[in-house]
């Protein structure tokens, strides 16, 4: 049974012992005996029968003690249970303890009376909805925002810890030999703060043929180099980004780069351009404006690496002097074929003679050529261009009847009696 059980009981109790005065039940007076109120015999038994109507009336004393016995048992057994649901408990809150009395059925209940508000990052131990029992002990741990960079990672965590070792003990974050941006010992506040950490890192740099394996916790490649004791001189770099963050375990070759330039100078070829010239005979031509070629200037890039050459890399180009074209006057004008007084003459003996009739035919000296073995000079009297061997054979054989109406057969003294049969 419980105790409020048991103060009810007694409560009922109370009120069968105040139940109303029975006359019947009441205690019969000696034989003879005289009440100090009495005078008379009858006056006795008008007396109780006086006492038994206020009895059934309910005006006799013990009924009127019995509403006041109602309330002493009631509030005796209210008092007990009030002292029966108070619970004594502390309460911590952000490292903050206070002891308190608290009504709360649960660690819920507890945390909504005080006002404490609480969030998904935020740990509460007991778990809320933990019933409560009196001694107690309630934490109350707030979740900090931190902008974590670990190690070039940038990543938003959440921590209970109050100072900065503190949270990163609890992120298992190796402090030992890393570069953190705050004080250990610094205070997180309800807004969090925005950390760096370096853990630190083991990098080999290969140089000038050796090897150097440093521990550090630098943020870029060309801090740990120079953690090495090497220093990059002129277009020296290394085999990943200077800027990048060195990863641990990594291997970093320095690049020893000497530089110069090159320029070259490069002709440019220039056009050939044609025009029709009726005044020359046809198949005939002649350059009015000979061509000159441009020049193209560029500059290279020579560079070293290592002490091995690179192939050249062009920086630029630029046009020194534009090519000017070449102008070649091409004949429309028929050519003649026939010549007063040299047409009925035998020209393919002649020619068969002279060069076997080939109209391209050279001497072994390089001095005559064509059908009819022209030399320079003698060609260019009768009105020939260019080279006789390049003339067409129609060409020459016109050329040939001119020079034979000029001075006969003498131009062909072994050859010349062929015209004649």
């Amino acid at each position: 049974m419980s105790r409020t059980q048991f103060e009810t009981t007694e409560v009922y109790r109370a009120r069968d012992d105040l139940a109303p005065y029975d006359v019947h039940s009441a205690p019969t007076l000696p034989y003879g005996a005289v009440l100090p109120s009495a005078r008379t015999p009858g006056d006795g038994r008008a007396d109780r029968r006086r006492r038994a109507r206020e009895a059934t009336r309910g005006d006799g004393p013990l009924r009127r003690l019995l509403p006041r016995a109602l309330v002493v048992a009631f509030l005796a057994g209210g008092t007990t249970a009030f002292v029966a649901k108070d619970k004594a408990v502390e309460l911590t809150v952000d490292g903050t303890p206070r002891t308190l009395h608290t009504f709360a059925d649960d660690v819920t209940e507890l945390l909504a009376q005080e006002g404490v508000e609480v969030g998904a990052h935020d740990v509460i131990v007991p778990a809320p909805g933990t019933p409560l029992t009196s001694g107690e002990d309630v934490a109350v741990r707030y979740g900090r925002p931190v902008l974590l960079t670990l190690d070039g990672h940038r990543r938003q965590v959440w921590t209970t810890a109050e100072t900065v070792d503190g949270a990163l003990r609890q992120l298992g974050v190796r402090a030992e030999g890393a570069h953190v941006s705050a004080e250990g010992s610094r205070r997180i506040g309800r807004e969090g703060l925005a950390l760096t950490v370096r853990t630190e890192r083991v990098v080999t740099v290969m140089a000038d043929g050796r090897a150097r394996t440093v521990r550090t916790n630098a943020a870029t490649v060309r801090e740990a180099v120079e953690a090495a004791g090497i220093t990059l001189h002129g277009e020296d770099t290394t085999s990943v980004p200077a800027s990048g963050f060195p990863r641990d375990g990594q291997t970093v070759t320095v690049l020893r780069i000497t530089g110069s330039r090159e320029v070259r100078e490069d002709p440019v070829p220039f056009d050939v351009r044609r025009a029709e010239d009726s005044s020359l005979y046809r198949g005939t031509e002649v350059v009015r404006q000979a061509g000159q070629p441009g020049l193209r200037r560029t500059t290279y890039a020579l560079r070293t690496v290592n002490g091995v050459r690179q192939k050249p890399r062009r920086l630029g180009t630029e046009l020194v002097r534009e090519p000017r074209a070449q102008i070649v006057l091409v004949g429309t004008r028929p050519r003649p074929t026939s010549v007063d007084g040299a047409d009925h003459l035998n020209w393919p003996g002649l020619a068969a003679c002279e060069s076997g009739g080939r109209p391209d035919a050279v001497d072994p000296s390089g001095t005559y050529g064509g059908l009819y073995q022209f030399d320079a000079h003698t060609w260019r009297s009768v009105g020939g261009e260019g080279r006789p061997e390049d003339a067409t054979a129609a060409e020459q054989t016109y050329r040939a009847k001119r020079l034979y109406v000029r001075t006969g057969t003498g131009s062909w003294p072994h050859c010349g009696a062929r015209l004649r049969g």
